[in-house]
């Protein structure tokens, strides 16, 4: 991270020299309303605001809470220790953490190098970075981003991407913009993180889901983002080291759709990406994203779109 950036949000804050001089926890009315431990939305953004950033509140343990909002945590120097849902994980430099707003968070103690930045965002703000994912609409994109923006309960992703560069320049910007006066800044925030919501797409092997079931349920969706073609679940679960019957459970019950389902979404979206971007005969796309069957193809392809690929293509 950019020095002069870094060193801004090293600075010790008003509340954190508190806790130097000897205050003993939190200073809740900051943070919550009353006695509930809800960190409070209204508490941290500006009249207006749908989201905004914090450092993270150093030298003492963070308690136990949850939040109305959803939250990003992004390591830019050191590490912290949170626990999440009674997991625990080790967020590490150039590390980013995702969660939902049902989930139980606390955090260790944080010594002076250890510096985190909290994005506090209402779930209102993603419906603007949505566009810059692209038209393709996938099984494993739909799941992901369904997490990422709050509308399902992920409990947390942890992103381990701190080699990633796209990745860690879009988290800079949206630092940078955020705590500097910078015009049109509600436009270029939401263009960024639609930026870095792409990125993450294309980096779900780095990605942590919080149960060993999502991270299976991940898992299948990103085989059949590479073997749309050719793949088979039974391979998926021997990978996975899982029994067929159960992980066609899980992956209705994480999805609601069984795995062939997902599998012809694909198989019938990537068809849709060749008809519009390249000049391939349609029994040739066909055959590429696995239907021998071109009567066959055809048929999907219109339950899908409504319309002959031929028609989809001239109509693009």
């Amino acid at each position: 991270m950019n020095e002069a950036l870094l060193n801004k949000l090293s600075a010790v804050t008003e509340e954190e020299k508190k806790i130097l001089a000897g205050q003993a926890q939190i200073d809740r009315g900051l943070y919550m309303d009353g006695t509930r431990d809800v960190i409070s939305g209204d508490k941290l953004l500006l009249s207006g605001r749908i989201i905004a950033i914090r450092p993270h509140t150093r030298f003492i343990d963070f308690p136990e809470h949850c939040h109305d909002y959803v939250e990003m945590v992004y390591m830019c120097s050191g590490s912290t220790r949170h626990i999440v849902n009674g997991t625990e994980l080790m967020l590490r430099e150039g590390e980013l953490l995702m969660l939902d707003q049902h989930v139980r968070h606390s955090i260790a103690r944080a010594g002076e190098r250890d510096v985190a930045v909290n994005f506090i965002v209402r779930p209102a703000f993603f419906s603007g970075t949505l566009s810059y994912l692209g038209e393709e609409e996938t099984p494993l994109r739909r799941f992901v981003v369904s997490c990422l923006t709050g509308g399902s309960e992920a409990g947390y992703l942890l992103f381990r991407v701190a080699d990633v560069l796209p990745i860690q320049n879009l988290i800079e910007n949206l630092v940078y913009t955020l705590t500097e006066a910078v015009p049109n800044r509600r436009g270029i925030l939401q263009a960024t993180m639609g930026l870095l919501f792409a990125q993450l797409l294309n980096h779900t092997d780095a990605l942590q889901c919080e149960s060993d079931q999502q991270n299976a349920v991940l898992s299948a969706l990103r085989y059949i983002e590479e073997h749309y073609a050719d793949g088979s679940l039974s391979e998926v679960a021997d990978h996975l080291h899982y029994e067929l019957p159960y992980l066609s459970r899980l992956i209705r019950k994480s999805t609601g759709k069984n795995y062939t389902e997902l599998l012809q979404e694909k198989r019938i979206s990537q068809a849709a990406w060749l008809l519009r971007n390249t000049e391939r005969k349609v029994d040739e796309i066909s055959l590429s994203v696995g239907y021998e069957n071109v009567s066959y193809f055809h048929r999907l392809f219109a339950a899908r779109f409504g319309c002959s690929p031929k028609a989809y293509r001239d109509g693009k």
